[in-house]
């Protein structure tokens, strides 16, 4: 039988630090979709998720992979209600054989799912909104360096969800600039899925050339997380 999973201390004060960001449950940005299927190719995983964990449910409005379907879910039976509590990555490699006693499995029983690793988004404050994940049916392995990658990547989303929540606030801004974020999010993504199409053409993941294109898409990584930093700080200073 699952375990409640702890609640915050500061609930109410988390709460109140996500409701400016719960806008983004509904609106479309093609920066915020490019971002989760970046995520999703990075892993190469079917699925990438940016979810808001709520009072008593878990938004999956910005999503790559999903049933659309699915787009709110019962806080306490996700796996982002665990991994937002945590400051590390939360991994779980093999759901079947080890899975979380913390929730309700009936949703991870629903979507068949295999593995699920995730980050969670902190406010400059210091609260946890919410998670990125990346999630599919398959069990597989997750090192220490794919993790702390995906805790980069997760700080970037949430750098820019405040980026965009100070814009809208604006009277007028760089709009210019914005897009410039998604053409090159979208490159990536683009060199991403190549790297990753020309890997599984392989024989087998151990050959010279595989490793070769792991690491490409390794370093390709690190540069969009530091072009995107430079370009948040760039947007910033215009609009401060």
């Amino acid at each position: 039988m699952p375990h409640p999973v702890p609640t915050p201390l500061a609930e109410s004060l988390r709460l109140e630090a996500l409701r400016p960001y719960q806008l983004y449950n509904t609106m479309q940005d093609e920066t915020f979709a490019e971002l989760v299927r970046l995520a999703a190719k990075l892993f190469n995983v079917p699925v990438g998720i940016i979810a808001f964990v709520e009072e008593e449910e878990v938004r999956f409005g910005l999503n790559y992979g999903l049933d659309p379907t699915l787009d709110r879910v019962n806080r306490w039976q996700t796996l982002c209600s665990v991994a937002m509590l945590h400051e590390e990555t939360s991994v779980f490699e093999n759901l079947r054989e080890q899975p979380c006693d913390l929730i309700n499995p009936a949703l991870v029983q629903q979507l068949n799912l295999g593995f699920y690793a995730g980050s969670a988004l902190r406010t400059p404050q210091g609260y946890s909104i919410g998670v990125l994940c990346v999630l599919d049916q398959k069990a597989r392995t997750f090192s220490a360096a794919e993790a702390g990658l995906l805790e980069q990547l997760a700080a970037v989303v949430m750098s820019l969800l405040d980026l965009r929540l100070h814009l809208l606030q604006q009277p007028t801004w760089n709009q210019q600039l914005w897009a410039s974020i998604y053409a090159r999010i979208e490159a990536s993504v683009t060199r991403l899925e190549t790297l990753t199409a020309l890997a599984s053409w392989e024989d087998t993941v151990d050959t010279e050339a595989a490793q070769s294109y792991r690491l490409s898409a390794h370093d390709e990584i690190l540069r969009i997380i530091a072009v995107l930093t430079e370009q948040i700080r760039a947007l910033h200073s215009l609009h401060s």
